[in-house]
């Protein structure tokens, strides 16, 4: 089962590692060849968010008619395709159309993957089976309780992959004295996430999900989950100024390159160990718990480095994003598995993606508008966790539903 959803976490690796968590290693390098604002900068991430919505909202439309393994390697190999028009064109309007493209590609494999791992976790995966697992099929048992939760760690960790590798690519091409290496950069991490995928497609050759009409159509109660949707509304705010503008903030602090790397090397491995650190977590809380813990130590992550530029304070503040950000995505899984049956899951997924797209659309162009003003990056860095606060307290609101009469 675990080797299953590590071989599911290679999409997360494509679909956010490379595909959005990149850009921040990519951005001072297209910033300055290009004359960027911050504005434009973040508004760049803005146009991915905005295809990640349009991905998310067609997504239970996919689902009816295609296999849910199909639309996830689709949504990665499209991704690749696209990652690699980004290192073939350098005028705006093309890298903007290109962005949310890529965002709706890779909302197409990451929902689909999640809803795979959730339904593994769930112990409906029978990876036993000698003719491959089936994921709508015969009950099977359940799996121990914190192997639920270590599932869906472990398919969300598997984004730590991808940064990690972006971390090693992206600087060794960018440092290059040539015009427009960004580019080049693109196209490596293009070749990756091709790669990645085929590695996902050989590794789940066994996994099937069949179209599930009456699934896909199942509605979700937005009422009844209104405080985690909104705390996740916030996270989705909060988060993604920092994973856009960190790396920027940090050269404007005049940290060395190497440590820079490192910085980012050891965010992407706390991603990883977040499926371990958090997996007891995500199964025992059936409410808005873990959403709420977790918002608030981000927080507090995205504050340290506006504090200090100090090694210490910046290693601390990338180990604790990285450990916990991910995790955010992995408890409203949770959150949907504990308190909906499962021919809800997929539409219950959809909208806290959604939600989560539509925090994310707002977010980067935000913290960019805050940043071209007075206070600069870190004036952007304390917007951000004020919303990462706000969201813990509307997620700690957030009850478990009544189990079914």
């Amino acid at each position: 089962m675990l080797a299953v959803a590590a071989a599911l976490g290679l999409a997360s690796a494509v679909s956010l590692g490379l595909a959005r968590f990149a850009y921040a290693l990519l951005l001072p390098s297209m910033r300055e060849d290009l004359a960027w604002s911050y504005l434009t900068a973040g508004a760049l991430n803005t146009a991915n968010a905005a295809g990640y919505l349009m991905g998310a909202l067609l997504l239970p439309r996919l689902l009816r008619r295609f296999d849910a393994r199909g639309v996830m390697l689709a949504g990665g190999a499209g991704t690749a395709l696209l990652l690699a028009a980004h290192g073939m064109v350098s005028d705006n309007p093309t890298l903007f159309v290109l962005r949310a493209l890529a965002g709706a590609a890779s909302a197409a494999s990451f929902v689909a993957g999640g809803l795979l791992a959730a339904r593994l976790a769930s112990g409906a995966a029978m990876p036993s089976d000698p003719v491959g697992v089936k994921l709508i099929s015969r009950p099977a048992p359940k799996p121990a309780t914190r192997s639920a939760g270590l599932v869906l760690g472990i398919y969300y960790g598997g984004t730590g992959l991808g940064i990690i590798v972006s971390a090693w690519v992206v600087p060794a091409i960018t440092a290059r004295p040539v015009a427009h290496a960004w580019q080049a950069a693109w196209l490596a991490l293009a070749l990756v996430a091709l790669l990645a995928t085929a590695g996902t497609a050989w590794m789940t050759r066994h996994l099937s999900a069949a179209p599930n009409p009456s699934a896909a159509r199942a509605r979700f109660a937005w009422s009844r989950f209104v405080f985690g949707l909104a705390g996740y509304l916030m996270f989705g705010l909060g988060y993604i100024g920092y994973m856009t503008f960190i790396i920027t903030l940090l050269r404007e602090q005049r940290v060395a390159d190497a440590q820079i790397v490192a910085f980012y090397i050891v965010l992407g491995l706390a991603v990883t160990a977040s499926s371990w650190l958090w997996a007891g977590l995500l199964q025992r809380c059936r409410g808005g718990g873990a959403l709420a813990l977790l918002n608030a130590l981000l927080a507090l992550a995205t504050l340290l480095p506006v504090l200090s530029a100090h090694p210490v304070v910046v290693f601390g503040s990338g180990a604790l994003f990285g450990a916990v950000f991910l995790s955010v995505v992995a408890s409203t899984t949770a959150l949907v598995r504990h308190n909906l049956p499962a021919s809800a899951w997929a539409s219950g997924i959809s909208a806290f993606t959604i939600v989560f797209a539509a925090g994310q659309i707002v977010g980067p162009s935000l913290v960019g508008w805050v940043a071209d003003g007075s206070g600069g990056l870190a004036r952007g860095f304390v917007w951000s966790a004020g919303l990462l606060a706000l969201g813990a307290l509307l997620a700690w609101r957030q009850k478990p539903l009544p189990a079914p009469g």
